[in-house]
């Protein structure tokens, strides 16, 4: 994983964010479904999963986590939303404290995984997936073929649907210095070198209908100070991969957070608590 590079944030998909501790505790709410915090078991495998908050007539918020980090990252948001909603996050294997995967993994081996936990803590209900930089990856992934399941998205700075093209379209062989680092080491974690051992291929956008998704992305154009010969046609590339999100649906919307560089919920989490909450009211409108 990249951890040298302050690029890596939004291109290797794994950065730190500091969060508050989520309750440690294993309840059932009072319809019966998960509060706090506990161990499920999906295809074989023990995953870490926290629920909060409670709501009727809307749909269930699933928060789903960059690479290299872990439910505890979203803890901050997962507490702002969960005073209007009921919202879950987990761990994905070989992040956190979920089972290892045991070996390489494929989107479907970790769409599999969301399935079990969405079929554990959404009660049958509606979902809306909120998922940040790899964890938009994977729910604009899954939506498409889990229509009966996604009713909303949110992507907050996904990577791109064609990361691996980006960077070796704007870094070319012949580069030098930190351009070629960057690339090599992204690249080796999009083909499943990192403990979730997921492999990302690029790949075109599919429709999930007419569902309301929002995709918000990064206004600070870090990257380009960070990687000055190539961050301003890695910055564009970026854009254009956000865009490229909007093929989700008919009901797309592109919103871009000002202030914030690739951690958009830490540095301004008004915008992704917003964006979050005005997909949930849309679906609670029809439920």
């Amino acid at each position: 994983m990249i951890r040298n590079v302050r690029a890596a944030g939004a291109l290797a998909l794994c950065c730190a964010a500091a969060a508050v501790a989520l309750a440690g505790c294993d309840e059932a709410s009072g319809d019966g479904l998960l509060t706090g915090t506990a161990k499920i078991q999906v295809d074989g495998k023990s995953v870490n999963v926290s629920c909060s908050g409670a709501s009727e007539h809307r749909p269930t918020i699933i928060l789903l986590h960059g690479g290299g980090d872990g439910l505890d990252k979203l803890a901050g948001l997962q507490g702002r939303l969960a005073e209007k909603d009921r919202v879950c996050s987990y761990d994905r294997l070989g992040a956190g404290a979920s089972d290892q995967p045991g070996g390489p993994q494929t989107m479907e081996d970790t769409g599999k995984i969301l399935t079990g936990v969405i079929d554990q803590v959404a009660g049958g209900g509606p979902v809306v997936l909120a998922g940040h930089s790899l964890g938009g990856l994977i729910a604009g992934r899954y939506a498409p073929a889990h229509q009966d399941k996604v009713e909303g998205l949110v992507l907050m700075d996904a990577t791109s649907p064609s990361q691996g093209a980006d960077l070796t379209d704007v870094i070319p062989p012949s580069a030098t210095g930190m351009g070629p680092q960057l690339r090599d080491q992204t690249l080796a974690v999009l083909s499943g070198q990192s403990p979730e051992q997921l492999a990302m291929p690029d790949g075109m956008v599919a429709s999930a209908g007419d569902i309301p998704v929002e995709v918000i992305t990064h206004g600070k154009q870090y990257l380009a100070a960070a990687v000055p010969e190539y961050g301003p046609a890695l910055e564009q590339k970026w854009a254009d991969g956000q865009r490229k999100w909007l093929a989700l649906s008919s009901d797309s919307k592109l919103t871009t957070a000002a202030n914030s560089e690739h951690y958009i919920y830490v540095d301004e989490p008004d915008v992704a608590v917003r964006a979050i909450q005005r997909v949930a009211d849309q679906i609670a409108e029809n439920m």
